[in-house]
């Protein structure tokens, strides 16, 4: 196996990819050392690309036996200190939350890229949006954990790079949430090395095997899942819930554009969100009071700017490829406001700008009526 140390990606070109191999290209832009992982669609051809290029940069890949060894194996090499990374979709995705419990519990900076695929259980290969309860909560835990959701290429590809970087730096594992729909298709985009951009890499650091002895020159690591008493793990928790509280504020993004008269506020995350903007750019061409917000960040939420959005509109609509996942975010976010929610849930099932444009339109001729 021949190796080099020039870097994958050297200064900024447009490429023309699909999804998953803008987040091949993107983990090797961002350093990553090794992925482990099993095959699943959609996600497949990120393990297929990343195989394929990785030799001549000197990285790593295990096909492990399934999706529960992938995640326990992603623990390791990050306690190894390693940059590793793993990908999975639907049935692996639930599979994959006894080890990503484990990292939340022990803060372990995993990053996990997941394909959202239809549900319950096999059901389609193609497309959702319905695991996004799944990656926010899964686990018997608190939640405490990271999601982007993107809605390009070029994010695909922009927040896989930052996933690594929000891992190590806050200790949370972190998701990069996409779906089918970007896995497989292909459009435009601009890959770089983080460094042209200014990017500084946060460095990874073992978790184990450090060097000196612990009492001189470095104390324990004190790594742990298990508690004997209550009180331990409550002691534990409370440290964690407070470090996660505190840095909310940091890692939260959000996309927003509505007037301050608002008639109607869209709400969508994720790929529905580029119907979204593109209903609410001819609705607004058209003279109507429309505007959108897009959560980013499903953990944490943008709560405080989500409010201040909802706070200026007269309605809101929630439109997802699920039945009212992302709905239960926002009204758990929206606590206490008696602006109307409408919603438009097509579980498993793609949403074209058409059909939000004459949703929209339905419900501002309702008002107007």
């Amino acid at each position: 196996m021949s190796e080099t140390s020039a870097k994958p990606v050297e200064g900024e070109r447009r490429a023309f990819m699909t999804g998953n191999e803008a987040v091949c290209w993107a983990a090797l832009a961002a350093g990553a050392e090794i992925m482990y992982g099993y095959p699943i669609t959609p996600q497949n051809e990120i393990m297929h690309y990343w195989t394929r290029n990785v030799p001549k940069f000197g990285k790593r890949f295990l096909q492990t036996e399934d999706e529960l060894s992938a995640g326990f194996t992603t623990v390791g090499g990050v306690l190894a200190g390693r940059r590793a990374f793993t990908a999975t979709a639907g049935p692996g995705n639930v599979l994959m939350q006894e080890p990503l419990a484990m990292a939340e519990a022990m803060r372990i900076p995993t990053v996990v890229i997941i394909q959202q695929r239809g549900g319950p259980s096999t059901a389609t290969v193609i497309y959702s949006q319905q695991e996004v309860t799944l990656t926010c909560f899964g686990g018997n835990g608190e939640g405490l954990r990271i999601v982007y959701s993107t809605s390009s290429h070029q994010e695909l590809f922009d927040y896989t790079i930052k996933a690594f970087n929000t891992a190590w730096k806050y200790r949370f594992p972190t998701f990069v949430l996409a779906d089918g729909y970007q896995a497989k298709m292909r459009e435009s985009l601009t890959i770089y090395d983080p460094a042209s951009r200014g990017i500084s890499m946060v460095p990874t650091e073992p978790f184990l095997g450090r060097p000196g002895k612990i009492g001189e020159g470095r104390t324990a690591a004190h790594l742990r899942n298990t508690y004997n008493i209550e009180e331990e793990l409550n002691a534990v928790l409370e440290k964690d819930i407070a470090d996660y509280e505190r840095y909310a504020p940091e890692i939260a993004e959000y996309d927003s554009s509505a007037p301050e008269d608002c008639d109607l506020l869209v709400v969508t995350h994720g790929v529905v969100f580029r119907s979204a903007r593109m209903a609410v750019r001819d609705l607004t061409s058209q003279g109507k009071k429309i505007g959108y917000f897009r959560p980013i960040t499903l953990r944490p939420f943008p709560e405080e700017q989500f409010r201040q959005a909802a706070a200026r509109a007269r309605q809101i609509l929630v439109a997802e490829s699920a039945y009212g996942q992302l709905l239960k975010i926002v009204q758990q976010n929206l606590y206490g406001s008696t602006v109307p929610i409408r919603t438009m849930l097509k579980p498993g099932v793609g949403i074209t700008p058409e059909e939000i444009t004459e949703e929209c339109s339905a419900i501002l001729a309702g008002k107007e009526a």
